[in-house]
């Protein structure tokens, strides 16, 4: 039976067990998750947080990760400026990137999530407003979210996976994981 883990990643965390390559020691997976042979089903950024999910199944692991089975994934975006309806009207009818039009994302402002607080803070500026918007993607596009932000003027300063497919953060808080039926 394959085995499925939804795991809450912090901020800062990479999103792979092992680090190499770096003097600085940065936090891997391998500091909350000490399950063999599971491995991430596609990736988040050190500088993303949220559900971040890791399985022992090969295919299941392609079909959580690959683009071609479109797996919607949901996230909760801090950015800054103040959306309007041109900004998500171009969200939700695909926006040109350097490596191309991206598909069409649901995109709607949502007021401020009741979420924990992040370590470090975002910045905050008195004089720049900010807003949340709520993002469904079903592509997976390196950096593709804080891409597609900035691309319409609204550059992300916080950035949360909530949901792929039917699985969600419900109940986890950072750095928490629980294993659920594949």
């Amino acid at each position: 039976m394959s085995r499925l883990i939804l795991f809450n990643k912090p901020y800062g965390v990479l999103s792979q067990f092992t680090d190499r390559g770096t003097e600085t020691v940065r936090q891997t997976l391998s500091d909350y998750i000490a399950v063999p042979g599971v491995y991430p089903a596609g990736r988040l950024d050190r500088d993303s947080e949220g559900l971040l999910l890791l399985t022992d199944d090969g295919r299941l692991q392609a079909r959580i990760a690959d683009p071609k089975f479109k797996l919607p994934k949901t996230y909760l975006v801090q950015v800054e400026g103040e959306a309007d309806e041109a900004s998500l009207d171009a969200l939700r009818k695909g926006v040109r990137l350097k490596d191309g039009l991206t598909r069409p994302a649901k995109a709607e402002r949502i007021g401020e999530p009741d979420l924990w607080p992040r370590d470090p803070p975002v910045r905050f500026r008195k004089s720049v407003p900010d807003c949340w918007l709520k993002l469904t993607i079903s592509e997976g596009r390196n950096r593709q979210v804080r891409r597609m932000t900035a691309a319409v003027g609204l550059p992300t300063l916080r950035l949360v996976r909530w949901r792929i497919g039917d699985w969600t953060l419900d109940g986890l808080l950072p750095g928490q994981w629980r294993e659920v039926a594949a």
